[in-house]
C-alpha cells in the first residue's frame, strides 16, 4: 500500500501532503428552486470551496411509491415521512443539472454529483463530471460501483452504516471496474449526527487498512469535527449547506449558512498548516523572542574580589547573560571587575 496515497480531482491532489478538500453538498436545500440552487451555487462558490456537490436522483429511480412500514421512516428529522415522498421533495430535477454545471463552471468551482442509479451516472457522464460520489446508502450497491467506476473518473465512497468487509468490496470493486483512483469518507449516517458517535480516529486507521486517502462527510452541528479531522489526518471534508437553515429544507437542520461555511473553509487549512512537521529547532518567527529568555544577571553592585551569591546574582528575563544552568558555577566564585547592577553576567566577569 502506499504511505501517502492521493487522488487527483479536476487537476486539484487531495491527499495527506495537501490542504484539506472542502466540499459543498447542496442536496435538496433548494426547496424546488432551480433559481435558489443557482443562488447556492454563488454563495458557495464565495465560500471558498474547492469543490460543489449535488444529488442525481428522482422518487423513482430511488424507491418505489409503496405504502408498507418498512417504506417509512421512524425517528429522527423525517419522522413518519415515506421514502418516496421525501425524496420527491428533495431531488433535483435532471433537467436542472445543466444549468447548475454551468453556473459552478462560470464560478471556476468543481462540481460534480452522487449518482444513484445508471440513468444518472449516464447524465453525468454527459456532463463531463470530473469525479462521481457514492452516498453511504449506495455502499453497498456494487453493480452501480463498477458503473459508475466504468466512466473512468475518480470515485467518492462515503463508509456511513458499512463495515471493513463492505468497505473493501466497495473499494476493490470502483477500481477493478476502472476508476483510477478512489477517495473514502469516513461517515456518521444519522441526522444529524452527535459528536459522541463522530469517532474520529476512525480516519487514521481507515487509511493505513484499506491505503486510500481518507476525508470526512459530516453531519454534526458547527465545524468543530470538520476541524478536528483534519488535525487527525483527514484530506477531504463534506458538510451541507443552506443559504438559511430558517428557510427549511430537507437537510437545512445540520447544514451550514455561507458565513459558517466560509469559516468551515478558512478553520479546516489552518488546521492543516497548523500541522507542520515534528520538529525542536527555534523557528526564524521565533528569533526575535530568545531575547526574553531567562539568563543570568548582576542585581546589585559588585566590587572586584567581592563573591558572587544570590544576593547580587539571579536568573532573570531578558537573555543576554549567562544560561542559568550555570548559576550553581559562577555562586562563591569573585568577581574579576567591578559589575553594576542591571549587567548581564558573563564568563570574563567570573574569578
Amino acid at each position: 500500500m502506499p504511505n501517502h496515497p492521493e487522488i487527483e480531482i479536476a487537476g486539484r491532489k487531495i491527499g495527506p501532503g495537501h490542504p484539506p478538500y472542502v466540499i459543498c453538498e447542496l442536496s435538496g436545500n433548494h426547496n424546488g428552486s432551480l433559481d435558489r440552487a443557482l443562488a447556492m451555487v454563488d454563495a458557495a462558490a464565495d465560500t471558498g470551496a474547492d469543490a460543489i456537490k449535488i444529488q442525481t436522483y428522482t422518487a423513482d429511480t430511488l424507491t418505489i411509491d409503496v405504502d408498507r412500514p418498512e417504506f417509512r421512516i421512524q425517528g429522527g428529522l423525517w419522522d413518519g415521512r415515506s421514502l418516496y415522498e421525501l425524496y420527491q421533495e428533495a431531488h433535483t430535477p435532471f433537467e436542472w443539472h445543466a444549468a447548475i454545471f454551468e453556473r459552478a463552471r462560470e464560478r471556476g468551482v468543481t462540481i460534480f454529483s452522487s449518482p444513484f442509479d445508471e440513468t444518472a451516472v449516464d447524465l453525468l457522464a454527459d456532463l463531463d463530471a470530473p469525479a462521481y460520489k457514492i452516498a453511504s446508502f449506495e455502499a453497498v450497491d456494487l453493480p452501480l460501483i463498477r458503473y459508475a467506476a466504468a466512466k473512468g473518473k475518480p470515485l467518492i465512497i462515503s463508509t456511513g452504516l458499512a463495515n471493513m468487509a463492505e468497505i473493501a468490496a466497495a473499494r476493490d470493486a470502483a477500481l477493478v471496474a476502472g476508476a483510477p483512483q478512489v477517495l473514502l469518507l469516513h461517515c456518521v449516517s444519522s441526522y444529524p449526527a452527535v459528536f459522541e458517535d463522530a469517532n474520529l480516529r476512525t480516519i487514521a486507521d481507515m487509511e493505513a487498512r484499506f491505503g486510500s486517502p481518507v476525508g470526512l462527510s459530516d453531519h454534526t452541528p458547527g465545524v468543530a469535527a470538520a476541524v478536528a479531522a483534519v488535525a487527525l489526518g483527514a484530506c477531504a471534508v463534506e458538510k451541507h449547506f443552506t443559504l438559511a437553515r430558517a428557510d427549511g429544507g430537507p437537510d437545512a437542520a445540520f447544514s451550514l449558512e455561507p458565513q459558517e461555511f466560509a469559516a468551515l473553509v478558512r478553520d479546516c487549512n489552518d488546521a492543516w498548516k497548523a500541522l507542520g512537521r515534528a520538529q525542536y529547532d527555534v523557528l526564524g518567527s521565533e528569533r526575535g523572542s530568545l531575547m526574553f529568555r531567562r539568563s543570568l544577571y548582576v542585581t546589585a553592585d559588585v566590587r572586584a574580589g567581592e563573591p558572587l551569591t544570590r544576593d547580587n546574582v539571579r536568573s532573570i528575563r531578558p537573555g543576554a547573560g549567562l544560561p542559568p544552568a550555570h548559576l550553581d558555577e559562577v555562586l562563591g566564585r569573585p568577581a574579576t571587575r567591578d559589575i553594576a547592577r542591571g549587567e548581564p553576567l558573563a564568563w570574563e566577569m567570573v574569578g
